[in-house]
């Protein structure tokens, strides 16, 4: 397996997680649906703690990343109930 490859489903195990935390809180369920809300909230998360200037502090990169998806996949999530 190329580094692609592995770079594309790390991220989209990140999502997932990041979306299944994300319905902890705020309610939701189905793969393809966390798989979406954190891939977005991925984004939206890294853009959040890059404006804003938050550092988690957190050694490992990987459970920082989910962290940061799960806050964007948050927000994303409050953000679509409040247009819909």
């Amino acid at each position: 397996m190329d580094s692609q490859t592995r770079d594309l489903l790390v991220f989209a195990l990140i999502g997932i997680v990041a979306g299944f935390l994300a319905s902890l809180v705020v309610g939701g369920d189905g793969l393809i649906r966390y798989l979406i809300t954190g891939i977005i909230g991925a984004f939206v998360g890294g853009y959040l703690f890059k404006i804003l200037s938050i550092n988690l502090g957190i050694a490992n990169p990987i459970v920082s990343e989910i962290i940061t998806a799960a806050v964007g996949a948050i927000v994303v999530v409050l953000l679509a109930r409040l247009i819909a």
